[in-house]
Parts: structure tokens; sequence; C-alpha cells
């Protein structure tokens, strides 16, 4: 048996192309034949993203061959090659360079419409995927399990899996806002005017001593959990929401906008019941100061225990 996989693409005015992708040849069935093995689904989904990414990527540039302004052709000043690297694999591709219309002023003569339009030369699902797994382990672990499991044909490296984290990170910390003594920005009057809260949120906070590597001391990591018990309306069914957080409490600048960006991710209004455990220490204890008006701040079971055994 022979099953070949054919994409058939339809632009805007009707006009059909076929193209045959891959083709699967089975013979009787055993576990190893059972389906698509790995490899071969590496090789349907890498056919099937060039195809689509030809596609896209030959409309976008004939849109940008003219001015927006004037509507007048720009000039190409040439094409230089790059690569751009996807969740199923790195796409060779050619960028042209195109003048800019005489019609605007411009701060260069040229510009490369793709490297406007992607300037990483990564699409966000494959930095989502390295900075999540490079979050859970190591960077070279992180490279043999993406490359175990997707399309890419050049080998990743630990330093270019680095190298991305660094640069979302960095994005990240550029967007968060700006850090405050307190988030308290209402009066009662107007927490009572706000709509009913989604279920109690509870807050577990600790903090550690790490020992620096290559130096002499230590820093302490500040780490924990919120849960949000319930949520109301349509997202009822959903499963209880539960974030975890953590940052070094010595170069960290916005600690405090931190862990309020989690709990705002979490639905919390200055009207909800949120509870604070903790082991009651100072860093700890100024940290869930002032962050809703209706806190509560328990001793952890834990710390409860050892004070009584002392």
């Amino acid at each position: 048996m022979k099953v070949t996989i054919r994409v058939v693409t339809t632009t805007d005015d009707g006009q059909e192309t076929t193209r045959d992708l891959a083709w699967v040849e089975r013979q009787e069935l055993t576990p190893e034949t059972f389906g698509l093995s790995l490899a071969e689904g590496k090789v349907v989904l890498q056919a099937l993203q060039e195809v689509v990414v030809e596609w896209q990527m030959r409309t976008y540039l004939q849109q940008q061959r003219t001015c927006p302004h004037c509507g007048k052709v720009r000039q190409s000043k040439g094409v230089h090659h790059t690569v751009f690297r996807t969740v199923f694999g790195a796409l060779p591709v050619i960028s042209p360079r195109l003048t800019h219309c005489p019609c605007q002023p411009h701060d260069t003569h040229s510009f490369s419409p793709l490297a406007l339009l992607l300037p990483e030369r990564t699409t966000p699902d494959l930095l989502y995927l390295e900075t999540k797994w490079a979050a859970l382990m190591s960077y070279g672990l992180t490279v043999k399990l993406l490359q175990d499991v997707l399309p890419l044909d050049e080998p990743l490296e630990a330093v270019t899996i680095r190298n991305h984290v660094l640069k979302v990170a960095q994005r990240l910390e550029d967007a968060l806002g700006e850090e405050h003594g307190s988030f308290i920005d209402s009066c009662p009057a107007e927490w009572s005017r706000l709509p009913l809260p989604d279920g109690p949120l509870t807050v577990g906070i600790d903090g550690g001593y790490v020992k620096a590597q290559g130096k002499q001391g230590s820093f302490e990591v500040i780490a924990g959990k919120s849960l949000l018990a319930f949520q109301r309306g349509e997202e009822a069914q959903e499963p209880v929401s539960s974030k975890c957080f953590a940052f070094v409490q010595t170069y960290d600048e916005k600690p405090k906008r931190r862990l309020f960006e989690v709990l705002q991710s979490q639905g919390h209004q200055l009207n909800q019941q949120i509870t604070f455990l903790s082991d009651g220490g100072d860093t700890v204890r100024d940290l869930q100061l002032y962050l809703n008006p209706h806190a509560e701040h328990l001793l952890d079971w834990f710390h409860v225990v050892r004070q009584e055994v002392a």
C-alpha cells in the first residue's frame, strides 16, 4: 500500500496549485509500521511548512513592492539569502531589499521587508518551546529534547538556547510595569462597586539561600505558588489556576510588581479574599504588604510546628 500526501493551495481568485508532499509505503501491519513513525511525521510537517511559508512570503513580498502612500513600485536593490527557524524546521529563503519611495522621508535609503517582519528570524512558537523547556531543565537537555521531537535540520547549540532565553527574559522584563510600595490605588467605595470576584486566592511564599558559584557568599531566592480556588461564569469548569513565581531578592528591582502581576493574571481584584502563607520573615512579609486590602497573613503550618517544638 502506498499513501500519497498531497497539498492543494487555493489563491483568493480561485486558482489552485497541487503539490505532492510525501508518500508512505506499508506492507504488513506490525507495531513498527502502525501509523506514521516519528521520522515520517517530521518529513511531512517540514514539507507542509515549506509550502505554507513559500506561499506566505511570496504574497507578503508582492504587497511590499508598491508604496502604501502613492502606489509607486519600489525598486529592488538586490537580494540576500537568510534562514528562518521554525518549529517544523529551518527554512532558507531569499530576502529582497527594496528602496524607499521618495514620496516620504526615510532614515535609510533601502530596507528589507522580511527583516522588518521577523527581526529575530525565529518564530514565536519555537522561542516559546525553547524558553519553556530551558526553564525546566538544562540548556543541553533542552537541545536534545527539541531535536528528538521536532524536524530540525541543523543541530541546535546550547548557547543558542541560552541567548534566546535571555532575549525573551529581557523583553518580558522591559514590559513589566514600574515598582510601587503599594498597589492599593482606590478607596473602599470603589471596591464595593467591583464585580463579584472569583474564589479566594492562596499564596504560599518562602525564601532560601543558595551558595553563589565562583564567589564567596550566597544569595536569597524567593519562591512561591498562587492558587485560585474557583472561577465564576463560563470559566467555572476550567482547572484551578495555579502559578509559580521566583526571583532573587537582592538582584530583582521589582519584586512586589512581579508578584502583583502574577495575581493579576489570575483575575485578582481589590475586593477579593486572599491569604498569604509564609514563615513570617521580614523579606517575604514586606513583599506581601499593600497588595490587597482584604489580605490575610498567616504563618504556614511547617513554621507553626517548628515554633511549638522549640
